[in-house]
């Protein structure tokens, strides 16, 4: 039943796909959807799943399907200033995928909130270094536009993940013995 595994990554690499090219362009890091897309992946597949998820999108990416924030592929896009955010979704999803995958409703914000802070902490870094700009200048450019979609999009996730969790857990469980988890 490894398929259904597989299955499901497929679909959230796809949800990403879709999710990620809309952007407001606010500032050079623009607001999208693929932060959802990186919460729900870590809270429903968990951190090696989610990370294979997004590794997929990725690689899509790279190879030059539009699925970056405007439509945008390639690797000028993956090694440009705003990249780092790109790289930074493979650390976010495996920490908040490892943080939650307690049944504790209350850690599961808390969870994709820490993921959130590796991801902006690569992202701002990858900026620095791409650019030459200091810290605050940097922080100031990346984060106070983007944060308070941040804190929705963990809030939409929690929701969706909550009722979903069950359901996906079972899915990927139904019809696997005991030995095939050794």
């Amino acid at each position: 039943m490894k398929w259904r595994g597989h299955v499901l990554t497929a679909l959230l690499a796809a949800a990403l796909c879709v999710m990620a090219p809309m952007a407001v362009p606010i500032s050079p890091i623009p607001i999208t959807l693929a932060t959802l897309g990186i919460y729900l992946a870590a809270g429903l597949l968990g951190p090696w799943r989610g990370a294979a998820a997004v590794g997929l999108y990725l690689a899509l990416g790279a190879v030059g399907v539009p699925v970056f924030a405007g439509f945008s592929a390639g690797f000028p896009v993956l090694f440009g200033p705003t990249g780092g955010f790109l790289w930074g979704y493979l650390p976010c999803v495996v920490v908040a995928g490892l943080l939650c995958r307690n049944d504790w409703r209350g850690l599961l914000p808390l969870s994709l909130a820490a993921g959130t802070v590796v991801l902006y902490t690569v992202g701002v870094a990858w900026y620095m270094v791409q650019t030459g700009a200091d810290f605050a200048s940097a922080l100031f450019i990346c984060a106070p536009f983007t944060l308070p979609g941040e804190a929705v999009k963990i809030a939409v996730a929690t929701a969706l993940i909550i009722p979903l969790r069950g359901r996906v857990r079972r899915l990927l469980s139904a019809g696997v013995k005991e030995s095939d988890h050794l």
